[in-house]
């Protein structure tokens, strides 16, 4: 998932670069999305592998 928004942010800069801004916005917008599901989704799994007693 990280990769995808790394990849969003790659198209979101190279657009904004070449004067698409409409479209360098969509692709901003979705790979802030995307960042924000990946943040959650870490902070789930570290919460439940320190509940299992494992460690990060």
């Amino acid at each position: 998932m990280l990769g995808w928004v790394l990849t969003f942010v790659v198209l979101a800069i190279v657009f904004g670069v070449l004067g698409f801004t409409g479209v360098a916005a969509g692709f901003a917008s979705i790979a802030k999305i995307l960042f924000f599901v990946f943040l959650v989704l870490i902070i789930i799994a570290a919460i439940s592998r320190a509940i299992r007693g494992k460690s990060p």
